[in-house]
């Protein structure tokens, strides 16, 4: 049966951050995940988690000026240092939080990119990875990336999973791992069904999440039959997280009739 976390940065938005790991804990979840912790002091979060029975599974790597709009720096050429300080910060609340994976954002570029300058970004891209996976690795820590589609991110360096497994395939570090997002693949390319069947055999994907297409509510609004997903995704054995990457259309707990129906379901 799939494993659920919830996404603190964007279930829960009727609660203060802080208070958002009793209200998961009460729902039943006992994982959670969200975007950037660095706002809140390590211990502070590691006693929430341990005041609710919770585990954290996921988190990303400082993304950047997240406020002023960008989204990643692993591809940027001439942001190495920034990168490499950001990963060094973001162990250390791996660490602290016990947390096995950590997602670095690529970032964006312009539009009008040329071939040899995103040629350029990738192969800062691809470096920056090396360096981060063999750090991480220490720790015993999964480093993931992430294709992201352009409607909602436009400029994004990695949109299509193809990218993203040839990206893992080249550094070929054993914790560097794919990130896949069931709502950007669906809006990127779909065909979910064979993708799931394609790559979670490959050991390539080291985390899933989950949203209702095209509007991001609840997984089971929109266009997705995620019950069949969830039972392919239970018959390939995937034995790592789903993250619940979703904005809930009018209230938390009132929308999680979806994930208590699945529950009962297979109990």
């Amino acid at each position: 049966m799939p494993r659920f976390a919830a996404n603190l940065s964007m279930m829960y938005p009727e609660h203060d951050f802080l208070d958002r790991f009793a209200a998961a804990s009460a729902d039943g979840f006992t994982a959670v995940e969200y975007l950037l912790p660095y706002a809140y002091d390590r211990t502070e979060l590691r006693q929430r988690l341990d005041d609710h029975g919770l585990r954290q599974v996921l988190f990303n790597a400082p993304a950047g000026a997240w406020e002023s709009g960008e989204r990643g720096i692993a591809a940027l050429p001439g942001r190495e240092a920034e990168h490499r300080s950001g990963v060094a910060r973001a162990l250390e609340y791996a660490a602290a939080l016990d947390c096995p994976r950590l997602h670095v954002m690529a970032g964006l570029v312009p539009p009008d990119v040329t071939p040899k300058e995103r040629a350029e970004h990738r192969d800062t891209y691809l470096a920056n990875l090396e360096w981060t996976a063999e750090r991480a690795a220490e720790l015993a820590v999964d480093i993931l990336v992430e294709p992201i589609n352009g409607r909602d991110m436009p400029g994004y360096f990695l949109s299509r999973q193809a990218e993203a497994h040839a990206v893992v395939r080249e550094v070929g570090a054993p914790n560097l791992k794919v990130q896949l997002d069931l709502y950007h693949c669906q809006i990127v390319e779909g065909d979910l069904t064979t993708t799931l069947r394609r790559d979670l055999p490959t050991g390539r994907v080291g985390h899933l999440q989950i949203a209702g297409v095209p509007d991001r509510h609840e997984p089971d609004s929109g266009e997705l039959d995620v019950r069949h997903l969830f039972g392919v995704i239970d018959d390939l054995g995937f034995d790592g997280w789903i993250g619940c990457e979703y904005i809930p259309r009018a209230g938390t707990s009132e929308g999680l009739g979806w994930l208590n129906d699945y529950r009962g379901d297979s109990a």
